[in-house]
């Protein structure tokens, strides 16, 4: 089978990272420990190259593949929001990878193909084309989930995300096969016009949309289907659950609203509702059971699922709505992940580079009296956690501002009630360790304090995280126009 030249040219950034890929597995068996580096200096040259190509796709949109493909603004905000957080998880990952004396020179490769299949994901049009992505991607974090060999839990987070994962892509499988028995196609255009045509009255058609917000759901982690989350985020090494909390929380959104959106958009007035549920629940159970962690990346983990519920909130008011309403909702969700993935990034970044006795301090108390030990760091942790509480002036704020006056214009002014309410909880819970950091003595010799293991990857990556979470709290209009620009609209 051949391809015209202007398919293949339309998707070069995917051929761009998966060639890139495939070289870095065949340098990585001939090349010393000691210069497997360069396999992320040319993961990160494939990635500005990526950066530029995409950059000229903001206006537009293309097609390629039959149709099976679509290049637009949408894509293109999650594609350059993807190859930051990856360029960032790469330089974290030369300092980690040090620290934890892991030379695995594979890890860049994986890196590649997850970011691979996250960009099917958002540019897929099809059904399949996405599913096709949504595996690309979760096999390499399979994999990546268990890079920590010698370490049982790590071995045990692989294998329990690889288990649930497959549930969750049989579960997405059945519910496409069925969507295609219904209208006939997997395509999101044909399936918006079938619906369209034949109402939304039909039993199947529910029980699709059920079990694609299943699939979905877990990819998002999301309650009920959260399960996963804070064993894998724990077990991980703490570079690849940074990747996960943020490039594949932010994959499975682009790919998720572009369907129910497209795709679904008929059924928004069922799909709504089945949301608001879902978000009640993920906000509750994401915030309560943070409160009683003892361990910051089952913290971190319970706080990246209340954020989901908080981005969710965008998707039912504009499920509820059309034309601006829609725009503006689906508009606050891609602000929110954005603004997100900069201060989890953060967070988990000086999660891993902080060591006790050469281990990862990963336990509340480690962090005792550090504001006197690295107080340079502590004052990093702490505008991170400030933002993810959403107190001003720090981004966090701007996001949650954006999808409360989305709800309350929407004529949804209870739900952002009850997630001001869900906010304030959350604001114990991050600011319980500030406290640990700054108001409580470190137990025990000096020598079993833990310490931040700097390096200038590690100083550039909580630059570049702290920057946008304080500017993009002062000044979050240029972000706000490219997601209105890209948000989709409900047809």
């Amino acid at each position: 089978m051949t391809f015209p030249l202007q398919d293949l040219l339309t998707i070069l950034p995917e051929l761009i990272v998966i060639g890139t890929a495939c070289l870095i597995l065949a340098l990585d068996p001939i090349l010393e420990a000691t210069k497997k580096d360069v396999l992320a200096w040319l993961t990160l040259g494939a990635l500005a190259m990526c950066i530029g190509l995409t950059s000229s796709q903001m206006t537009g949109r293309v097609s390629a593949f039959s149709g099976m493909v679509v290049i637009d603004a949408y894509a293109a905000f999650w594609k350059l929001l993807l190859y930051i957080v990856t360029g960032l998880t790469v330089l974290l990952s030369l300092a980690y990878l040090k620290a934890e004396r892991l030379s695995i020179g594979e890890y860049y490769g994986f890196i590649l193909l997850a970011l691979a299949g996250m960009m099917v994901m958002v540019s897929g049009a099809d059904l399949l084309t996405i599913y096709l992505g949504t595996e690309l991607m979760s096999l390499s974090l399979y994999v990546m989930a268990g890079l920590k060999r010698t370490e049982a839990r790590s071995l045990e987070a692989s294998a329990k995300y690889f288990v649930l994962g497959a549930f969750s892509s049989g579960v997405l499988l059945y519910g496409i096969s069925l969507l295609f028995g219904l209208t006939g196609s997997t395509g999101l255009s044909a399936i918006a016009a079938a619906i369209t045509a034949h109402g939304t009255g039909d039993p199947l058609l529910s029980l699709s949309l059920v079990l694609l917000a299943v699939g979905f759901g877990f990819k998002m982690a999301v309650v009920p289907f959260h399960m996963w989350t804070p064993d894998v985020y724990q077990g991980a090494p703490t570079s690849v659950t940074a990747f996960m909390a943020v490039a594949s929380k932010a994959a499975s959104f682009g790919a998720f609203l572009r369907v129910f959106v497209e795709g679904l958009g008929a059924a928004s007035a069922d799909w709504s509702v089945l949301f608001t549920v879902v978000c009640l629940a993920t906000l509750a159970l994401g915030n309560l059971v943070a409160i009683v962690q003892t361990n910051i990346k089952r913290m971190l983990a319970y706080s990246s699922i209340a954020h989901a519920g908080y981005a969710l909130i965008g998707v039912v008011v504009a499920g509820g709505h059309s034309g601006e309403g829609a725009s503006t909702g689906f508009a606050s969700v891609l602000l929110y992940i954005a603004i997100y993935s900069f201060m989890t990034l953060g967070a988990f970044a000086l999660v891993g580079m902080l060591r006790k006795e050469g281990q990862e301090s990963d336990q509340i108390e480690d962090y005792a009296g550090l504001a006197k030990r690295e107080p340079l760091a502590a004052f990093f942790m702490l505008v991170f956690l400030v933002s993810l509480a959403g107190i001003p002036p720090t981004a966090g704020f701007i996001g949650k501002f954006y999808i409360f006056m989305a709800a309350v214009n929407g004529g949804m002014t209870w739900l952002a009630i009850v997630a001001v309410i869900f906010a304030a909880i959350s604001a114990f819970y991050y600011l319980r360790i500030v406290m640990v950091m700054y108001m409580r003595e470190a137990e025990g010799s000096i020598a079993t304090h833990s310490r931040l293991e700097t390096s200038p990857a590690l100083s550039l990556v909580l630059a570049c995280a702290l920057a946008g979470v304080v500017l993009l709290g002062l000044f979050p209009n240029g972000l706000w126009s490219l997601a209105s620009q890209a948000a989709p609209l409900l047809k």
